[in-house]
């Protein structure tokens, strides 16, 4: 049984016991909760935060943070969708692949050589960004892609009986699981956070991790925004995107990435979007106000920082009691 716990880790089996409590209490209470249907659209409704949340792990763990990631999947969305008008679905696709790049470039590029810290400089772009994508549409919704057999395959296709959203996400946190755990990029990630000193000395470029880093990130953010627009039928450069960033660092946290640095994996954030998935769900069944999710979803954020720093032993940093 040690064994077990030690090698899926307490984090993670905490938080499968957390969603078999919620799936127990909401099923109890609507048996619509356990329907194939239900359960699809739970995994298409987290697929773009997750995409957004397993990315902003890998930026949590080497100690820094990206809040702008909301903000480029809606530019990316409006790119998508006036390229696809003018030029077709490939070029729609690599063109906003190529902004959301550039814009995770401009992050990196003002954290590395500006000196900036990680959370300004991306507050900064998140709200420069928005205002980029609501001057280009003009603030309204850009192109139709709803007939373009490309997107409805993004949209609402499947493999194997899955959605192709959730094959989208499998796929991308795959990828970030397999380099931080099995190569030397993951370990000099998380070595950054853990001691960016310590680090430095050992050789290892961290501006170079960093400029990397912030621009997969934005390349992900891209891909959640051609998402965004499939699922749409047209980019948007609000609508679909508002508060991703917050569900993405709560998926991260609430996963066991420590927001200090060094520690994280993409398992423990894939459990934590689907404990938000289903927590949203549940409360959607049974009727609950929507202004009450936020609600939830920033008490769960509040709980991880400070479970976080109960582990941690940290010293508190409020006012003496």
């Amino acid at each position: 049984m040690r064994a077990v716990i030690e090698r899926v880790g307490v984090q993670n089996i905490s938080l499968l016991m957390a969603i078999a409590l919620v799936v127990a209490i909401i099923g109890s209470q609507d048996p619509l909760f356990f329907t194939v249907g239900n359960l699809k659209v739970i995994g298409t409704a987290v697929a773009i935060a997750g995409l957004l949340a397993v990315v902003q792990t890998l930026v949590i763990i080497m100690g820094a943070l990206d809040i702008s990631v909301g903000s480029i999947a809606g530019l990316t969305s409006v790119t998508s969708a006036m390229i696809f008008t003018a030029a077709g679905p490939v070029l729609g696709v690599v063109g906003a692949v190529g902004v959301g790049i550039l814009c995770g470039l401009i992050n990196g590029c003002i954290i590395v050589f500006g000196r900036v810290n990680p959370v300004i400089a991306t507050l900064a772009t998140l709200a420069a960004y928005k205002g980029v994508a609501q001057l280009i549409s003009d603030g309204r919704a850009q192109g139709y892609t709803g007939a373009d057999p490309f997107f409805v395959f993004l949209s609402r296709g499947s493999i194997l009986g899955i959605p192709t959203l959730i094959w989208v996400l499998a796929i991308v946190a795959a990828l970030c699981h397999i380099v931080l755990r099995y190569t030397t990029i993951g370990r000099n990630i998380y070595a950054v956070g853990g001691n960016d000193i310590a680090s430095r000395l050992a050789g290892i470029n961290i501006n170079r991790y960093l400029l990397g880093i912030y621009m997969a990130t934005g390349a992900v953010a891209a891909v959640a925004g051609i998402l965004i627009t499939a699922r749409t039928g047209s980019g948007q450069p609000v609508s679909g995107s508002e508060g991703l960033e917050l569900e993405a660092i709560t998926a991260a946290a609430l996963g066991g990435a420590a927001l200090k640095g060094g520690k994280g994996t993409i398992a423990g954030t894939i459990l934590a979007v689907i404990l938000l998935g289903v927590l949203i769900n549940g409360m959607t069944l049974l009727g609950v106000n929507t202004f009450w999710q936020n609600v939830a979803k920033g008490a769960l954020l509040v709980a991880a920082v400070i479970i976080q720093q109960l582990r941690s032993g940290e010293r508190r940093i409020g006012l003496p009691g």
